[in-house]
């Protein structure tokens, strides 16, 4: 089991975010996983660096800790050839500690380009395309492409890492699992749900199975659901809502009646470990063995502590 720390983009300044990597790799944390927004989901949150540059730093910065985009959509705001250079490039930043993390994204970041918000199925034909595009492009040499959305033309990456990174496919059911398996080298996942794992394997899926695990921190389980509802109350609708969405206004306004108690049963939050420990288990239970944890409770640097002086040690043994 490796246990990450998930980088929320939105919420924090870029220089924040790069201080947050180093001390998760100080307090033990296997990895970062940071999200590539363009846009926050609600105003509260406020920020919303380029996810790329702050991994280069993240990366000059650390030594061991592993780097993964949680998740990016490789096509309309970029182009799958754009994250091909990228991927490659932090890949040989970080000394192979890399992992690409891809997804078919959501209409809050992707429209500010103007190139309309396809259907979700044509979604998960352009993240299909897509996956081949980085790939062709990571096997060296020149490369052109004609597909049903995406085309290249005449494209070479030059500076490409001698161990390509792993490409981690989001999915929440369906064809998005079936391309995880079928064009990924591991799954992501936000929920604890076993069939999810199942329906992977069932497609031939082998690799490792990403999941995000919703904690808050803070000494006191008023002051953490409290800090979880200002900061993640847009999660209530779901994800089909959270998908389609243009705008935090739109998000704010969704939000508007989620109450503290909405976000109770899907967060581990407060000062009782055991709390955080039932939520962690969950996902390991369902299959899951790369587990980021989110924080959202009102002190950073007091839940590195948690981690390194309460969850960890337990972790470390089960």
């Amino acid at each position: 089991m490796k246990i990450g720390y998930k980088l929320f983009a939105e919420a924090y300044s870029p220089t924040e975010l790069v201080r947050q990597a180093v001390r998760a790799e100080e307090a033990g944390f296997d990895f970062v996983e940071i999200s590539d927004h363009y846009h926050p989901w609600l105003h509260d949150q406020n920020h919303s660096g380029f996810a790329w540059s702050i991994l280069g730093s993240i990366a000059a910065k650390t030594s061991t800790l592993g780097l993964a985009t949680g998740v990016t959509c490789p096509f309309l705001r970029y182009h799958p050839a754009i994250i091909a250079q990228a991927a490659a490039t932090t890949a040989l930043l970080s000394d192979g500690r890399f992992v690409l993390g891809l997804g078919s994204g959501e209409n809050l970041n992707e429209h500010v380009v103007a190139r309309g918000w396809p259907a979700a199925a044509t979604r998960t034909q352009m993240l299909r395309e897509s996956i081949e595009v980085i790939r062709l492009l990571w096997s060296g040499g020149y490369h052109s492409y004609d597909g049903r959305h995406i085309r290249l033309e005449d494209a070479r990456v030059f500076d490409l890492p001698d161990e390509l990174p792993p490409i981690v496919v989001a999915g929440s059911g369906g064809p998005a699992v079936t391309t995880a398996a079928e064009l990924g080298d591991g799954l992501f996942a936000t929920e604890a749900d076993p069939d999810l794992i199942a329906a992977y394997r069932q497609a031939g899926g082998t690799g490792p199975r990403y999941g995000e695990v919703s904690l808050a921190w803070a000494p006191t389980e008023e002051a953490a659901l409290a800090s979880a509802h200002t900061l993640f109350r847009f999660s209530a609708a779901g994800w089909k809502v959270q998908a389609e969405l243009p705008n935090p206004v739109n998000f704010e306004a969704a939000a508007s009646t989620v109450r503290e108690s909405d976000l109770a049963d899907s967060f581990g939050y407060g000062p009782d470990p055991d709390r955080h420990l039932e939520k962690i288990r969950g996902y390991a239970d369902a299959g899951f063995d790369h587990l980021a944890l989110v924080n959202a409770g009102p002190d950073v640097d007091g839940f590195f502590r948690f981690y390194a002086d309460e969850l960890r040690p337990t972790l470390a043994t089960s």
